[in-house]
Order: structure tokens, then C-alpha cells, then sequence
């Protein structure tokens, strides 16, 4: 991976590349940092010290954000409104026939689609940037923070416009810092982006568990903490890569004098098909009745038993619910993401057929056969993966965004390595010298 890095920076238009979307990410961390306006930042911070800020509903999209939710930034919803709205179009698209039509169009319908992806993450940041308003006006916010309800000092109906105005330009703007990354930069925006917002909590997360330690002043359990993450990172970039190739052949046709077709290629069908988008799913499913016990501040039986065994990651509802939505999302996930029939009418459309299997209706089956028997690896490797925060509870007294857990790793993984991919390849086009020397 450094050795693609060396050789990108000597090639001058991948070295401007990659300094454009340095740029871009310093502009972006900068933003993190920029408080809006109406925000009391020195009750922040105190709550931020005082407080267990990351636990709660808010610790993933704080994860997301970089760490500028809860300190209330312009730019404190980070990406997750455009990750929200990316996943909300693509499982329309299985429902809705004209976006399916759309995407069916090729470059034209993307764009379409796109556009449809923007509109909707506006819509979603106002939301959002309207709950976190609401929420830092209550003072639920930081949980047993004296100053919690004084970090909004002026409650008046246009300062709270301003400020849910400010996010949701803050949140167009990490749109298109993501695009201009797509177009000019290397990789992909949105998940470069991302990646850095995660990246940026391990430096001070990792040094809160060397703080928390009390085996030789901490490094004891911080070097076991980095041996675990060592040993995950390379469990998952074996698992992400690991894929099974189903043979695909296509029959030999002439055409006038010339000879078309007859070649040989595969099907990669991932173990992990379904990506992270499973982990976020059973995320934020599960912390929506924790997130309105936390509103309506209810005393209820019924309240009572979802502080105790849900909103508690060490509980053992929490475990096995959490372990059982992330299979199900993960099985849910594939069947829309992925249509066996859709994939078997084009093989034979182009004369393609799996050796032993008939093309039509039997390759359709055969195909959804094995996609069935490899998501059930799939689905229980980021379950497990996924149960990593809820050790490290129990094991080093961390926060439940546990620098090593599921799905901060991977998303990090899987961004390095596509973005890895993406160096090598534009390498490869560069320096490729062809048959004739």
C-alpha cells in the first residue's frame, strides 16, 4: 500500500490528485471545528470533559461526524444525512418502478438518481439539524451535565432557525466537498470523507484507554487493545476480500467471417456482500425506543425495561437483539441489492451460461443457492464483529465507539482498500506498456 502511495506521488497528475484531496480533507476538519452560532462553546466543552459523551443515540453519528455532533460544529452532521438518503433511494429503487427505469438508463438515469439523492439529503439534514437543536435546548443532549440546559442561551425562534440553517448548509457543503473529491481527487468523496471522520476519534479514543488502565500506568491495556486491532483488521480485510467466483461461459458466434464470444470470466459473489450497511441499519433500529424514552422522559414500566435491556450495550437483550437485526438486515440487504433472476436474463441475453447449469430459470436458482449459503458467513462475521464494543465494556471499561469496533473497522478497511485499488489501477494506466515494445 505505501508503495503505491510512493509511486502515485511520483507521477505528476495522480501527485495533484492526491495533494487536491489532501486539501479537500484539511478543508474539512476545519469545518468539524467551527462552532455555529447561538452555541455556548465553553458549556460544551465542560460537558464534553464531564460527560460520557459518546454513549447514547448520538455515539454513532458522532462517529460519523468526526466528533463535531456533539460539540454542535457547522459541519456536525457530517455525512450521515447522505449516507441516509443514499440507502433510502436505493431500496426505493426495488420499489418504485421509475426509479428502477432509472437506473436502467445508464450515465443519464445516475445522474437523475443523484440529483433525487441531493434533494433528499437537504431535506434529511433540516431534520436532523432540527432534533439536535431541540435536543441541546432540553439540555438531553449530555446526560448529568450541570450546564447541559445552558448551551443554547438564547431559545428565540430565529436563533434556532439560524442554527438549523447553518448545519444544513454545513451538511451541502460536505456534499460537495465529497463530489469535488469524486471528480477531481482520488476515490470516492463521500467514503473518503467518512473515513477520515472515523480515523480522527481513534488518536484520543485509544489514549482514553491508556488514561482508564491501571496495569503498568495503562500501556498494558493499551498494547492489547492495538494486538486486538492488528488481529482485526487483518480477520476483516480477509473476509472482505474473500469472494466466491462462479464460472461463467459464453458461447462462440460468427458473424459474417468474424468469430464473437467464446470467452471465459466469473461471477464475484462477496462473502460480505451486504457491506457495513447492516450494522448501521441494526444500529438505528435499535436505538429509536431509546431515543424516545430519552424524549418523552418517561417513567412507564415500559420505559423503564428499554433503559435496562436495550439502551444498555452490556445487557443481554441488547447482544442478542443487536447480533439477530444485523443477520437479518445482512439477508435483507442482499435480496435487494442483488436479483439472481435479473442477472440470469442477462447472461442469456448475451449467450453466457454457467458450465452444468441451464441458462433461464435454473441459473437463477442456482445463483440465489449460493448467494443464500455465503451471506450466512457473511451475516455472522459482522455480527461478531459488530460484538467487539460491547467486550471491550466489559474488558477495559471503554466507551461503546471502541476505537476497533465493527463498524468503525469496516468502513476503514474497506475505503483503504478500494482506495488502494483505485491508486494501482490509474498506475497501471499510466505505466502500461503494451504488447509491442
Amino acid at each position: 500500500m505505501l508503495t503505491a502511495f510512493a509511486r502515485a506521488f511520483k507521477t505528476p497528475d495522480l501527485r495533484k490528485k492526491l495533494l487536491f484531496t489532501l486539501g479537500i480533507i484539511v478543508v474539512y476538519r476545519i469545518g468539524t471545528n467551527v462552532p455555529i452560532p447561538g452555541v455556548d462553546y465553553r458549556n460544551v466543552q465542560t460537558c464534553i470533559d464531564a460527560a460520557e459523551a459518546n454513549q447514547g443515540f448520538f455515539g454513532i453519528v458522532n462517529m460519523f461526524s468526526g466528533g463535531a455532533l456533539l460539540q454542535i460544529t457547522v459541519f456536525a452532521l457530517g455525512i450521515m444525512p447522505y449516507i441516509t438518503a443514499s440507502i433510502i433511494l436505493q431500496l426505493l429503487t426495488v420499489v418504485i418502478p421509475r426509479l428502477e427505469a432509472l437506473k436502467k438508463e445508464g450515465q443519464a438515469g445516475t445522474a437523475k438518481i443523484t440529483q433525487y439523492t441531493r434533494y433528499l439529503t437537504v431535506a434529511l439534514a433540516i431534520l436532523q439539524g432540527t432534533g439536535l437543536v431541540a435536543t441541546a435546548r432540553s439540555g438531553s443532549l449530555f446526560q448529568g451535565c450541570p450546564v447541559a440546559s445552558q448551551i443554547v442561551p438564547d431559545q428565540s425562534i430565529f436563533v434556532t432557525i439560524t442554527m438549523v440553517v447553518t448545519m444544513t448548509a454545513g451538511t451541502a457543503v460536505v456534499m460537495w466537498l465529497g463530489e469535488l473529491i469524486t471528480d477531481r481527487g482520488i476515490g470516492n468523496g463521500m467514503s473518503i470523507l467518512m473515513f477520515i471522520s472515523i480515523a480522527a476519534t481513534f488518536p484520543s479514543a485509544l489514549w482514553a484507554i491508556k488514561e482508564q488502565g491501571s496495569l503498568a500506568d495503562g500501556w498494558i491495556e493499551f498494547g492489547t487493545v492495538m494486538l486486538v486491532g492488528f488481529v482485526m483488521v487483518g480477520l476483516v480485510v480477509f473476509v472482505e476480500q474473500a469472494q466466491r467466483r462462479i464460472p461463467v461461459q459464453y458461447a462462440k458466434r460468427m458473424v459474417g467471417r468474424r468469430s464473437y464470444g467464446g470467452t471465459s470470466t466469473y461471477i464475484p459473489l462477496k462473502v460480505n456482500q451486504a457491506g457495513v450497511i447492516p450494522v448501521i441499519f441494526a444500529s438505528s433500529l435499535l436505538y429509536i425506543p431509546a431515543l424516545i424514552v430519552q424524549f418523552t422522559s418517561s417513567t412507564a414500566g415500559w420505559a423503564t425495561w428499554v433503559e435496562t435491556n436495550l439502551a444498555d450495550p452490556g445487557a443481554t437483550a441488547h447482544i442478542v437483539l443487536y447480533f439477530l437485526l444485523i443477520v437479518f438486515f445482512a439477508f435483507f440487504y442482499v435480496a435487494i441489492s442483488f436479483n439472481p433472476e435479473e442477472v440470469a436474463d442477462n447472461m442469456k441475453k448475451y449467450g453466457g451460461f454457467i458450465p452444468g447449469i441451464r441458462a433461464g430459470r435454473p441459473t437463477a436458482e442456482y445463483l440465489s443457492y449460493v448467494l443464500n449459503r455465503i451471506t450466512w458467513p457473511g451475516s455472522l462475521y459482522l455480527g461478531l464483529i459488530s460484538l467487539v464494543p460491547t467486550m471491550a465494556l466489559a474488558g477495559f471499561g471503554a466507551n461503546q465507539n471502541f476505537p476497533f469496533g465493527g463498524t468503525s473497522i469496516l468502513i476503514i478497511v474497506g475505503v483503504g482498500l478500494e482506495t488502494v485499488k483505485q491508486i494501482e489501477s490509474q498506475l497501471q494506466q499510466r505505466n502500461y506498456e503494451g504488447f509491442l515494445r
